[in-house]
């Protein structure tokens, strides 16, 4: 690209070639979207970022056993289940995610939602409308996650926080899903309180092999600091939706031309 202009041209017209609902069915967004319910999307959009590594089709599928062990409707079986009914859950196992990790989100997830109408309430704590980006929410998040007694120390390594300087991709993912709101059919917006500017790019191998060929990511590794530094390049296009971009970046990276 020859000129900031021109990349966005760019951008901009690959945001709006993905960013329609014929982008829902191959990609883990799909989960989600089998809901109406709030509580339900945010379940089970949360469930399906944190599986969300691998194969899309393979992440949709196990996604989709879940929700069958829980008897097709998530919220009612997390909020209403005994012990017994918790045995539905043995024997899940996505790559490193197993029934040891899924028994523990569910264990948070009933306790939480005694508690709480939204999970959005999660990710707010430390957080005010001052707050640049959403990192004070996801180490705080991260915090209550495994504030329980019987957290396993296993399931930790599945709920990234920017403390240990990770990209967040999956939870990044997770929170574009559930605060960005247009009119294009894909993210649902059904958080009001977090704003779009807050979002951090999710900075997975196809958006940042992309983003480092068109110039916008020039830090080495991988982590934190190179998910600011993609998404504050991306402000420049879009400061209130940089996020947008995901997209686009998204989007190249599985047409693999970059």
């Amino acid at each position: 690209m020859k000129n900031k202009t021109e990349l966005q041209d760019f951008l901009d017209a690959k945001y709006h070639q993905y960013n329609c609902t014929t982008f829902i069915a191959n990609d883990p967004v799909c989960i989600p979207h089998l809901f109406t319910k709030k509580q339900d999307i945010e379940l089970m959009g949360f469930w399906a970022a944190v599986l969300a590594w691998g194969q899309r089709i393979t992440i949709i599928n196990k996604s989709k056993e879940l929700i069958a062990r829980m008897d097709g409707s998530p919220y009612d079986f997390v909020l209403n289940h005994q012990a017994s009914d918790a045995k539905r859950l043995l024997g899940f196992k996505h790559r490193t995610f197993n029934d040891t990790d899924a028994l523990y989100f569910l264990t948070f997830f009933q306790n939480y939602y005694q508690q709480h109408d939204s999970l959005e309430d999660a990710f707010l704590l430390g957080m005010t409308q001052k707050n640049e980006t959403i990192e004070s929410g996801l180490i705080n998040f991260r915090t209550l996650f495994f504030d329980h007694e019987f957290a396993p120390t296993r399931t930790q390594k599945h709920i990234a926080t920017p403390a240990n300087n990770s990209a967040c991709k999956r939870i990044n993912m997770f929170l574009r899903w559930m605060v960005r709101n247009d009119s294009c059919g894909v993210d649902f917006g059904i958080w009001k309180r977090i704003k779009t500017a807050q979002l951090i790019c999710p900075c997975d191998v196809h958006v940042d092999r992309v983003a480092r060929k068109l110039g916008l990511i020039e830090r080495k590794q991988t982590d934190w600091q190179t998910a600011l530094e993609l998404t504050q390049n991306l402000k420049k296009f879009d400061a209130y939706d940089p996020v947008k971009y995901d997209f686009a970046l998204f989007g190249l990276g599985i047409e693999d031309k970059f």
